[in-house]
């Protein structure tokens, strides 16, 4: 993903946008067939003079555009024939993204895969779920990962649609009139490149695109940060019902040789802070001045190589994290039972109204037993079942059947079912 950003790849697609609109001007008839074979031929640049030229007159494009005709010699003059500086940046900049979106859509991909398969592996591995941090009801294991692979598949979707969407080119001279260029060249260079021709521009291609790209990245990494916090907190040594590998010869602490800390899911989280925010300051980009003005420039000389990379980064770490996550199924049982049986209360409550008690009244009665479980430890079923108002209503067997974990797990075929998972 690095490569991408590199000057020499930069420097290398700017040459092929050129070479491309001249070979529009040769279709059309504007510039020699000759010319055009000693522009391919001799077409060049090199980074270290580019950026000596710069130095002198502090434009980047002339510089490069300066270098090339170095290598060709007199033919040059047909190079960036009715173009202006954006018609080359912002097409170049899109051909980049393209090879960036290609890469996070494999990433994307992968992570998606690998959530499939363990979503299947715990599918009916039962664990406490929780509200407001504290126990609720019983869920599974496979319940989790089948709801971060809905949500990565939406990422995924969603993601598609914006790459789809910045992958567009333009070649229409200054302010985007095409005064001086004939507009089939745009189409036929955008052809050839593999891009979208924009139907209008002024002269940049207008940022919104390139801010619902740096979205669909920053949903991405909201996404990353939801999954990496939650593998946090299962990791809590009060909890431990999952935590990251942790490979042979690391060292979790300097001082404390028995830690083994989340540090990867902690990496990810602190990923996501800097997508969110590079995501605004595209936002920001979307208002320029008149026809343009060149303030996102330098903002996206940062942001886009940044959270591509970010992103490309996160999503492999997050891919290695969750394919080797070590699992602890007896710690998720041990939990399910660690307020002695108080997340069937709502079991009981229904059970109670179903058989004929008004549910304010059930739902006093539970809170009684269950506070009074909360304060003196006591089983909650044993409370229960002590109740004479409760055994008015209900058999014994028919409290024991509030107290099954397995209810959790009796719809899970068919959420999965709905999810298109097997």
């Amino acid at each position: 993903m690095g490569a991408i950003w590199s000057d020499e790849n930069k420097y290398r697609t700017w040459l092929k946008v050129e070479l491309a609109a001249c070979e529009a001007h040769a279709e059309l008839g504007r510039i020699p067939r000759n010319a055009l074979a000693v522009i391919q031929e001799k077409a060049d640049f090199d980074a270290g003079r580019i950026l000596e030229i710069e130095a002198t007159v502090k434009h980047d494009v002339i510089a490069f555009l300066t270098n090339v005709a170095e290598y060709v010699g007199p033919e040059s003059r047909f190079i960036h024939l009715g173009m202006t500086s954006s018609d080359l940046l912002d097409t170049a900049l899109a051909c980049q993204m393209k090879e960036a979106s290609a890469i996070i859509t494999e990433d994307l991909q992968a992570l998606v895969a690998v959530l499939r398969k363990q979503a299947l592996v715990y599918k009916n591995t039962v664990c406490i779920g929780r509200s407001h941090g504290i126990h609720a009801e019983p869920t599974t294991f496979g319940l989790k990962m089948a709801l971060w692979y809905d949500e990565m598949q939406r990422n995924l979707l969603r993601f598609e649609r914006a790459a789809s969407s910045v992958a567009r080119g333009m070649v229409s001279g200054a302010v985007g009139t095409f005064a001086f260029v004939d507009p089939k060249v745009q189409d036929i260079v955008c052809e050839k490149l593999g891009l979208a021709s924009t139907p209008i521009s002024t002269q940049v291609i207008q940022r919104d695109v390139h801010a619902d790209f740096m979205n669909a990245l920053a949903l991405i990494g909201a996404t990353i940060e939801k999954i990496a916090v939650e593998i946090r907190h299962l990791q809590r040594t009060e909890v431990m019902e999952a935590e990251e590998p942790f490979t042979k010869g690391q060292k979790g602490s300097s001082a404390m040789p028995h830690k083994r800390n989340p540090i990867a899911s902690e990496n990810l989280t602190g990923v996501a802070r800097l997508l969110r925010a590079n995501a605004m300051a595209a936002l920001d980009n979307v208002a320029l001045w008149h026809e343009r003005d060149i303030s996102h420039s330098s903002v996206e000389r940062v942001i886009l190589p940044d959270s591509t990379i970010l992103v490309d980064y996160a999503l492999a770490r997050l891919t290695r994290v969750l394919k080797d996550l070590v699992v602890y199924p007896e710690n998720m049982r041990k939990n399910l039972w660690l307020t002695r049986g108080l997340i069937f209360s709502q079991a009981v409550l229904l059970a109670l109204t179903e058989n004929g008690m008004t549910r304010e009244r059930a739902y006093r009665l539970v809170q009684d037993s269950a506070m009074q479980c909360w304060q003196n430890g006591e089983d909650f079923r044993d409370i229960i079942k002590k109740d004479a108002q409760v055994n008015k209503v209900l058999s014994k067997q028919q409290i024991d059947d509030c107290f099954d974990e397995n209810r959790a797990v009796r719809n899970v075929d068919h959420i999965f079912h709905k999810l298109g998972l097997g």
